[in-house]
């Protein structure tokens, strides 16, 4: 079969994608300005269609590759649709309604300039000019990279219509066939729009159209036979109308050829004559008689001609071709002419060939420069398209096209099956109906009640059901309910409405699927089929799917020669295909249906095969198995054969697909080759050609097994030959098996929709596939799904498998590539053979044979991960997994991810164990595994397990990430590094999910200190954050002792104090292990940081319980030991990852050094706790003053107290830490002097301080104000706090006389007791002379006896008392005060006075004196 892939011996016709998608028409109105309404009787055309290729639509680097223009005409309505198979055209679909109008049959012509696209329209009454911008024009550059485009008839609706220069009425002349069917159209080489139609009397009118951009007038000329020209001006009137012609010489065709300034109008007439015009010179350039071509012709001259057609086409290479149709009752003929230009302008056809047909009725042809393309209806009324080669084939025989087969008249569902499902499965698989069939049936069997059928795929589903269900219910509505009816009854009631609504569906798509036309593009040799309701494509098929669908008379003249150079070898196939044909004509559907609930459950095809061959020979009424049998005597090596039929659907030949597109084509040629065949069309195409395929060779398969289980049976060696029996059950067997399951596979993707993904989920998956590193590959696009349902195929060809396949087919082209033209017939086949390669996975064979290659990187597969096709994947893998052995690993990986999104868990972890044993071996795998920078850390197994440990981590499942890892221990081995990343990601999902004794124990195997560092570090904190402290505080940390110390201690000194516990926790850590200096060492510390971090009432509440705790440790020890070592200050701290701190420049200030050590004992403790005490009773008394009070010390403390008025609080601070109490006696002096001078809000707000003092009877009586407590307060300190030097008076009478006020009488006569010579001093300091005076004049007095009880002197001036004395210094210095101003009188007079008084006192000192020396002398 070496010649199978450079023959095309048959088409295949496919579906376009208007099965599925509903088009979207705008519609518009052309109100024809003059025209009138049609009368009744008039002739009603039939339906017909047409279409336009770009002239560049064959050419790769343009832009309008691959596009083109096809309507269709019914009555008064134009349906005009621009398609592409590189871009989905937005805007592309226009109905336009002629208003008292109808189209002629065929009456619309398509021509491009190099700025336009002209649509030139005929009606029954007016011509219509329509322009529009060529595509090449729409788009500022060549280079088209979107997916999606506008089309050509975006902007129609500005087109006005009623443009006289583009609109015309047809004159009401005389001789214009009122009933013409054939008309033609062309645009001039000036631009002008002209209009052929045929006259009455043979002859050709032909209306002109100015160009659209140059003002001119409107004319219509009648060429005739006798080269008379008569010109009709405005007004229409002609001059006259000369002809001999009779009625039979009327035109049936009309063809048109244009040249340079002229244009060739060919008619075919109803006197079966060809007549040739020129337009230019308006004559008849040559007539030829078409009868002389056919060999029997007596009949037809004496009739009128109906049916004839005529069609042209032009070869610059080979000239004018002319294809004429000769039709005649019950046969026809096909005359091809080639046009022969001879000198003096005259011309004559030279005949080609004849070729006859015995089909019905023409509905339509197409010619080439090589081939006629036929289109007919048989007796059946069933489509009929067949084309042949009318150079090469000698013996005439036309190649047929398989059509689409209608979908099945009756659905068989069995008793197990619901017949809604089972109808609605039939209803909506892709390709057997389009929407268009199922609206209308919908429509019809709603009984008229409104809908809207605008309605996607999916939400018709809805609806069809909803109808249908509403049917099925209809008939119990008050008459019995539901629950009534017995369930046999409702399902036959059931099914008879399904059954119904099946019919009227399957109406309707048989109407939608009768053909118009061909429609055939001579730039690419693609064919198309315009049908009522959807266009369809013709492609080639391969040898073998042409052998198998060839009807038996056209199998038995196939030319051997085609499938082998050995002619042996072709009889053998030509018999073998004999065998299976009647194998398949014998197999029941029920049998068929076996076959396939087979491959579906997974179970053994060789089996099913052996039972339909069972079945097939008990049931065998007709011989069929005696015709097979005689049938296989005549192939002379049966094995052969089958395995050249095996090898020929194997795909032998492994391609090496290209990555990416050749980087050394220039960027706008791969752009520009990115597009191509991207539309939606084309991937639907592209994909009904693959399942197309996969179907007819699901069947082959299907009939060479049951052939070969018969084989077997037979077991003859004449047949077999000696020794080949156990050959073909070991090896053809084995290969047919796994080929037929390979197809089926393929078969059940291309019919398995995709379905529509939320963005939620997409964003998920993309996050999925980062960690795994995939984002990269082509393979894994966010889809944007089409309105039409989209299968898995077409999703898989439309994100991966086109690139690859274009990239592929133009790495290295034969020619330039804006030389290289496209030819659809090489290029769908090439297309579909890569495709089916992508898509197929095989067997891995027990013995050295080429086989179908095994898919490189599962492409399918990674596709469908990467689109959240899980359900999909689930199932198509389910389906590969029995007899597949190829990318295993790779399978049961993506199964994982599969039950990982349907929440699966454990079912992922085994598939994710399972495929590790295949890293290293498959390409996928490897492409996982490989990191970034690309060097190998560990092992590839363990790469593997990291990743996937990676993806169940973002997933969500730490239970399996744990096993998983624990696992994977195993395979490190040796490899330290790998162990501690496994047993740190043990420790932490132990940790995440709580397990804290087994996260410890994970923890103690790291190898790797740092990490076990870092681990440990997570656990403490995450402990402490859940207040698990109880578990953090009993593991043991044998050997981490330090480290957790050294962690909590940081985490301590580096976190805010009052949200975290680092602290207590560090002392019951210590405390738990009886390390007492320790836990008091961490709660001093503790405190010191409250005292300056935490300036709240709070703080310093917990600041006095840590000196309380310390203090504690500390008498829990011996005496020798009770000490700590005084904490460093906050900013000594060696905190991770602080700034430097840096001085008023900006640089950086040296750390301290030499930092002198202080040690602590438990009495320093004691005094730290009364001063927290101390403070938390300010704060509470004063809350303004905790902002200050935390870290202040005992003589700040003092301060704040006075400044408070908890002076006894003050003052028993003073006196545990040994400091003077004159700050004390100061402030209360002050306040006193406040409140003498102060208001009633003074004397308010001082009760409040007086009553936290205590005073031993406080007096609150109308007689005793604050001030007088105040005072009394302040008596009450200086008799009980006396001190040497009665300093405490001094300086409260320093401090009233700094302010001016007057001494109370109470602390004079309290301060003359123990010093009136300070007292003097004082008075003396402040020039309070007067004062000094009375207060020397009383001590004198005092000293000589007279009130020396008030002055502290216990014995006054005797001879026999202690010698007493005078402050004779402050008394001079008075002394010297009073004299400075002598010219004061009153100064004189207390100078004078204590003169006086010194006097006495002198005397009375020397009385004194002689007595003490008198007494001695005795």
């Amino acid at each position: 079969m070496a010649a199978a892939g450079s023959l095309e011996r048959s088409f295949v016709e496919l579906s376009g994608t208007e099965r599925e998608r509903p088009r979207r028409f705008r519609e518009f109105t052309v109100c024809g300005v003059g025209t009138t309404n049609p009368v009744a009787g008039t002739v009603k055309y039939s339906e017909s269609a047409g279409g336009f290729f770009y002239v560049e639509s064959g050419k790769l680097l343009s832009v309008t590759r691959n596009r083109f223009i096809h309507w269709k005409i019914s009555a008064d309505i134009l349906e005009l649709v621009e398609e592409s198979l590189d871009l989905n055209l937005l805007n592309n679909a226009v109905r336009l309604k002629f208003q008292n109008c109808n189209i002629l049959p065929g009456g619309v012509y398509v021509s491009e300039t190099q700025n336009h696209v002209i649509i030139l329209i005929l009606t029954n009454q007016t011509v219509h000019r329509l322009l529009l911008p060529h595509p090449s024009r729409m788009y500022r550059n060549e280079l088209v990279i979107e997916s999606q485009m506008q089309s050509i008839f975006t902007d129609i609706g500005k087109v006005d219509f009623r443009d006289p220069c583009n609109y015309q009425l047809i004159p009401t002349v005389p001789g214009l066939c009122p009933n013409s069917t054939t008309s033609a159209a062309w645009l001039s080489s000036d631009g002008e729009a002209l209009f052929a139609l045929p006259s009455a009397s043979g002859g050709i009118f032909v209306l002109k159209l100015p160009p659209h951009d140059i003002s001119g007038i409107v004319s219509i000329v009648e060429l005739k036979q006798s080269s008379v020209m008569q010109r009709l001006l405005t007004g229409w009137m002609p001059t006259a109308i000369r002809g001999d012609q009779g009625p039979s010489d009327r035109a049936l065709s009309l063809a048109v050829h244009c040249v340079e300034h002229d244009a060739f109008i060919f008619a075919l007439c109803q006197d079966h004559k060809l007549r040739m015009w020129s337009y230019k010179d308006q004559m008849c350039l040559m007539i030829a008689d078409m009868l002389e071509y056919v060999p029997v012709n007596k009949d037809l001259r004496l009739t009128a001609g109906t049916g004839h057609k005529l069609r042209l086409a032009y070869s610059p290479s080979m000239g004018l071709y002319l294809g004429i149709y000769m039709h005649a009752p019950k046969r026809g003929q096909f005359c091809i002419f080639q046009l022969v230009s001879t000198e003096n302008n005259r011309y004559s056809l030279d005949h080609i060939s004849s070729l006859f047909t015995s089909q019905e009725t023409l509905i339509d042809f197409a010619l080439t420069s090589t081939d006629i393309w036929a289109l007919w209806h048989d007796v059946e009324n069933q489509t009929t398209v067949k084309y042949i080669n009318f150079e090469h084939n000698v013996a005439g025989q036309w190649n047929p096209v398989f059509m689409q087969p209608l979908p099945e008249e009756e659905i068989v569902i069995r008793d197990d099956q619901d017949p809604r499902e089972m109808y609605l499965r039939s209803l909506f698989t892709p390709g057997r109906f389009i929407n268009a069939a199922l609206c209308k049936a919908l429509q019809i069997f709603c009984r008229g009640t409104e809908r809207n059928l605008d309605l996607s795929w999916s939400e018709l589903k809805k609806e069809v059901t909803l109808a249908v269900e509403s049917e099925v219910r209809f008939p119990l509505q008050g008459s019995v309910t539901e629950y009534e009816f017995s369930r046999e009854a409702f399902r036959n009631l059931q099914q008879e409405f399904w059954c119904k609504f099946y019919a009227c569906c399957l109406q309707y798509q048989e109407a939608l699927s009768q053909p118009l036309a061909l429609h055939l593009n001579p730039h690419t040799n693609m064919v198309c089929l315009l049908k009522k309701g959807y266009l369809s494509f013709l492609v080639p098929s391969s040898l073998v799917d042409h052998l198998y669908l060839l009807s038996d008379e056209n199998l038995v003249t196939e030319d051997e020669t085609t499938i082998s150079d050995d002619v042996d070898v072709a009889r053998d196939v030509v018999c073998l295909i004999k065998c299976l044909r009647l194998i398949g004509e014998s197999v029941t559907m029920d049998m068929s249906v076996m076959m396939e609930m087979s491959c579906y459950n997974l179970q053994s095809p060789e089996k099913a095969a052996e039972q339909i061959l069972e079945d097939l020979i008990t049931n065998d009424v007709e011989n069929v198995m005696e015709d097979i049998c005689s049938k296989l005597q005549e192939i002379r090596n049966p094995v052969h054969a089958i395995g050249l039929l095996i090898r020929e659907m194997d795909y032998e030949t492994e391609v090496e697909m290209e990555k990416g597109f050749n980087s050394a084509q220039p960027l706008n040629v791969r752009m520009n080759l990115s597009q191509l065949y991207g539309s939606s069309s084309a991937g639907c195409i592209v994909c009904r050609g693959v399942y197309r395929i996969a179907s007819t060779r699901f069947l082959i398969c299907r009939d060479l097994l049951i052939l070969q289980q018969l084989l077997m049976r037979l077991g003859d060696a004449v047949i077999l030959g000696a020794g080949q029996l156990f050959q073909a059950q070991q090896d053809l067997l084995h290969r047919t098996a796994p080929l037929l399951l390979s197809y089926y596979l393929i078969k059940w993707g291309s019919q398995c929709l995709a379905t529509d993904v939320p963005v939620d989920t997409l964003e998920s998956n993309l996050q999925h596939l980062s960690v795994l590193e995939l984002t990269d590959s082509g393979t894994l696009m966010t889809n944007k799904f089409v309105s039409s349902p989209q299968t898995i195929v077409e999703l898989f060809f439309q994100e991966v498998a086109r690139k690859q396949i274009i990239s592929h087919l133009f790495s290295q082209p034969k020619a330039p590539l804006n030389q290289t033209g496209l030819n659809w017939p090489e290029i769908i086949i090439a297309v579909t053979n890569y495709l089916l390669q992508l898509l197929k996975l095989h067997k891995k064979p027990p013995y050295p044979v080429t086989r179908w290659p095994s898919n490189p990187g599962c492409l399918f597969l990674e596709c469908l991960m990467g689109n959240c096709q899980y359900v999909q994947l689930q199932d198509y893998i389910q389906l590969l997994h029995p007899w597949c052995q190829v990318n295993v690993g790779s399978c049961r990986f993506m199964l994982g991810r599969c039950y990982l999104v349907t929440g699966e868990g454990q079912k992922a972890l085994e598939c994710f164990c399972q495929a590790a044993s295949e890293v290293g071996k498959e390409e996928f795998l490897d492409r996982l595994i490989r990191s970034e920078d690309g060097d190998i850390v560990s092992s590839p197994r363990l790469q593997y397990y990291d990743k996937v440990l990676r993806l169940l981590d973002v997933v969500g499942l730490p239970e399996l990430v744990i096993q998983l890892a624990t696992s994977a221990i195993t395979e490190a081995g040796d490899d330290w590094k790998s162990q501690a990343t496994l047993r740190t990601c043990i420790f932490k999902h132990h940790l995440d999910l709580g397990h804290n004794s087994q996260a410890y124990e994970a923890l103690t195997q790291i190898p790797d200190s740092s990490r076990q560092l870092d681990c440990l570090r997570q656990l403490v904190v995450v402990l402490c954050e859940r207040s698990q402290l109880q578990d953090l505080v009993e593991f043991p940390y044998v050997n981490l002792h330090n480290e957790v110390v050294a962690i909590i201690e940081s985490r301590a000194r580096a976190v805010d104090l009052m949200t975290h516990n680092y602290y207590e926790l560090l002392y019951a850590f210590h405390i738990y292990r009886h390390n007492y200096r320790k836990a008091g060492t961490v709660m001093f510390e503790y405190g010191m940081r409250l005292g300056r971090e935490v300036r709240t009432l709070r703080g310093l509440e917990k600041q006095g319980n840590c000196y309380l705790a310390a203090i504690n440790c500390l008498r829990l020890i011996r005496p020798e030991y009770a000490w700590i070592v005084q904490p460093a200050s906050g900013a000594v701290y060696d905190r991770p990852g602080a700034s430097p701190k840096r001085n008023h420049d900006g640089e950086c200030t040296a750390a301290p050094t030499n930092r002198q050590i202080e040690i602590l004992e438990l009495e320093d403790l004691e005094k730290e706790c009364s001063l927290a005490r101390i403070r938390l009773t300010l704060a509470q008394h004063d809350p303004s003053a905790v902002a200050v009070a935390g870290s202040s010390s005992a003589e700040e403390m003092v301060a704040l107290l006075v400044q408070a008025g908890l002076f006894d609080t003050a003052i028993s601070l003073c006196q545990t830490f040994k400091l003077p109490l004159t700050p004390v006696f100061e402030g209360l002096a002050f306040k006193c002097i406040k409140l003498q001078f102060g208001g009633e809000a003074a004397q308010a707000e001082a009760w409040a301080w007086l009553a936290a003092n205590q005073l031993s009877s406080v007096i609150t009586t109308k007689e005793s104000s604050a001030t007088d407590e105040a005072w009394r307060l302040l008596s009450t300190y200086l008799d009980r706090y006396k001190v040497q030097n009665n300093l405490y008076h001094h300086c409260v009478i320093n401090k009233l006389l700094s302010h001016g006020v007057p001494l109370p009488n109470w602390l004079i006569n309290s301060y003359k007791k123990v010093d009136a010579a300070e007292l003097l001093r004082l008075y003396l300091n402040y020039d309070l002379l007067e004062e000094a005076v009375d207060l020397v004049s009383e001590y004198v007095d005092a000293v000589l006896g007279k009130g020396h009880q008030y002055f502290g002197i216990e014995f006054p001036l005797s001879a026999t008392a202690p010698m007493v004395w005078l402050p004779y210094s402050s008394i001079d210095q008075l002394l010297q005060a009073l004299g400075e101003n002598s010219a004061n009188s009153h100064n004189i007079a207390l100078s004078q006075k204590i003169l006086d008084k010194l006097e006495d006192y002198q005397q009375k000192v020397d009385k004194a004196t002689r007595d003490l020396l008198y007494r001695r002398n005795l």
